[in-house]
């Protein structure tokens, strides 16, 4: 039996490194895709191949973390958590191919994790609940890979919808639907690619959340949720200064989530795009994950008429994304080229991009 099935790429409108920390982020689902075909052979191992690569990878079914690396042990990593969970994960071939651009922020990772996980469930016919997926992939990131990863992309990848946007709430993992369809309204959003490449399975992420913890500690809390919506008089409780400035961001960011889910809501796209300016300075000044190149963009963007504009991803790099009128798309577009390559760096990919639907079978 030959199966195919798609999971996408994902945006995150705003809401970054809140998710580990259980509060609030609202990403939207991306038309690009990785497309995962599956053979199932009645073999205890899989063999898998992506147009990526130039050598296929093999491995038993039965595999354990760190048996597998490279690109290759994101897929050997879904097997592991779901056999882990139970679940009998047959042998076969597996081909992947991907228009989701790898280290650019849009979560490739997942969106491989989700289709590869979507792909062996239907071969198999094993019936899992899109939430019990994303954990299942988190799973794999976490302890098979070695990335520290929360939740948000994985649920981006399984829950996304056309012309929409997910709010999520870490703390119980409820995906709900805000409508977000700039073009209605006259506008475009633009997904502008630095092409500056960064990596989660370092140790830049693991550093990050190993503060947001510390900081959760220092204020009694199991979470920097708990504390969310008790000001920031109480930071001064947190004894390391840098846990602290992170920990101002991500609290301050589970407001700007809702403000912004609030406003789209209410087409109030001038205070949406002040609430991503903000958010971006939160970025770069508190959780100092930002570059000066990623900055350039962001700020060329908005002298250049963007109504707002910030960093989406983990943050060292990848894309940036803008809220733009329709009749300054163009000339924001150019002028973030020229601004960017005359500062000496690589010639930034852009592109106009919408909310489009999450994983589902394949043609």
């Amino acid at each position: 039996m030959t199966v195919r099935f798609a999971a996408p790429g994902r945006i995150n409108l705003i809401g970054e490194h809140t998710d580990y920390n259980l509060g609030f982020a609202l990403p939207i689902a991306l038309p690009q895709r990785t497309v995962v075909t599956f053979t199932a052979d009645g073999t205890d191992a899989i063999t898998v191949e992506s147009r990526r690569a130039d050598v296929a990878v093999r491995f038993a079914v039965g595999t354990r973390p760190g048996q597998v690396t490279g690109w290759a042990a994101y897929v050997a990593g879904v097997v592991w958590s779901m056999r882990e969970a139970g679940h009998r994960v047959p042998g076969g071939v597996m081909s992947i191919s991907s228009d989701v651009e790898m280290g650019s922020g849009l979560s490739s990772s997942a969106a491989l994790e989700c289709a590869v996980l979507g792909a062996i469930a239907a071969a198999g016919g094993i019936d899992i609940d899109k939430k019990e997926q994303a954990r299942l992939a988190q799973r794999a990131e976490n302890e098979y890979v070695g990335a520290p990863t929360g939740l948000l992309d994985q649920l981006a990848s399984l829950y996304g919808e056309p012309a929409t946007a997910l709010l999520i709430d870490f703390r119980d993992l409820t995906v709900s639907p805000v409508a977000f369809d700039p073009q209605a309204h006259g506008l475009t959003l633009l997904l502008i690619d630095s092409r500056s490449r960064h990596d989660h399975a370092g140790g830049d992420y693991a550093a990050l959340r190993a503060s947001c913890e510390r900081a959760a500690a220092d204020l009694k809390a199991s979470s920097l949720r708990d504390v969310w919506d008790r000001g920031h008089a109480s930071l001064d409780a947190v004894r390391n200064p840098i846990d602290a400035r992170r920990a101002r961001h991500v609290l301050t960011e589970n407001g700007r989530v809702l403000d912004f889910a609030a406003a789209i809501d209410a087409a109030d796209f001038v205070e949406a795009g002040r609430i991503l300016n903000a958010s971006h300075v939160s970025m770069r000044d508190d959780f100092r994950i930002t570059t000066e190149h990623i900055d350039l963009i962001a700020d060329s963007a908005v002298r250049a008429g963007a109504l707002g504009a910030r960093m989406t991803g983990g943050g060292f790099g990848g894309c940036v994304i803008a809220l733009v009128p329709d009749r300054r798309a163009d000339a924001v577009a150019e002028t973030v080229r020229r601004t960017v390559t005359a500062a000496g760096h690589p010639r930034p990919v852009i592109t106009w991009t919408h909310a489009a639907a999450g994983a589902a079978p394949h043609g």
